[in-house]
């Protein structure tokens, strides 16, 4: 069984995986690392390997500890990788985008795929049905998109995350919501659409913790799955495992 460790800037995430099967998911608060690996480990008695991104959030006493659990890899622009990255800095490539990516690979080997991760920012990643990673693109997501409307003007206030009622808004509030969730539902499908206009068999994923919220107004065809990101985790350590 693999133990998955997803460090995010507010949460961890982790995950136990039995070959491919999610048994169990959790999201804590970075002072409960530890706790919750130790429990994890009583509760799972076949837990040997782990593996880590988004390494550097976490001080070296956390990383000695994690690693004297379990036998652990840390995910880095040197991880070997099941597609042919052909981003020309492959080091500044996130951890979170390799993830999503070889997710893709194992669940849909030889198509063109585009990834779409909703999250703090929105980032768009797509591989070939030739096994390369050709690159992306990266946008502000939901909430930095209303922050930064409070954050740079005097007087738009800051609103909680909210799907408009319409188009045309009526109020500032009204006119803030419908700017920002209609113009990332708009940006979604007018990559998707690009990308269709040069690969007509194009598969569509939508992960992040705003997939949800945005998936079902999108007007693409698309797949949905909230756990795209610690599946690929697992399948870079199951692949790194049998080399």
């Amino acid at each position: 069984m693999n133990l998955i460790i997803d460090v995010g800037n507010s949460y961890i995430k982790l995950a136990v995986f039995s070959n491919n099967t999610l048994k169990h998911r959790a999201i804590v608060n970075h002072d409960q690392l530890i706790e919750t690996v130790v429990a994890l480990k009583e509760q799972f008695n076949s837990l040997k390997k782990g593996i880590i991104s988004s390494v550097g959030k976490l001080n070296d006493k956390q990383l000695a500890e994690i690693k004297g659990l379990l036998e652990l890899s840390i995910l880095d622009s040197n991880t070997r990788l099941p597609f042919k990255n052909r981003y020309e800095t492959p080091e500044t490539l996130g951890v979170d985008r390799m993830a999503l990516v070889s997710a893709s690979v194992r669940q849909f080997s030889k198509e063109n795929v585009l990834i779409i991760d909703a999250g703090t920012c929105i980032t768009y990643d797509f591989i070939n049905n030739k096994n390369d990673y050709l690159g992306g693109a990266i946008s502000p997501g939901l909430r930095m998109r209303y922050r930064s409307l409070n954050n740079l003007t005097a007087n738009l206030p800051l609103l909680d995350t909210e799907m408009p009622n319409d188009i045309t808004g009526v109020s500032t509030k009204e006119s803030i919501h419908s700017g920002v969730v209609h113009g990332i539902l708009n940006e979604i499908d007018g990559v998707i659409e690009t990308y269709k206009l040069k690969y007509s068999d194009l598969t569509v994923i939508l992960t992040g913790g705003d997939a949800n919220f945005l998936s079902k107004q999108l007007k693409s065809s698309i797949f949905a799955n909230s756990n795209f990101l610690l599946e690929g985790l697992n399948f870079i350590l199951q692949f790194n495992s049998n080399e």
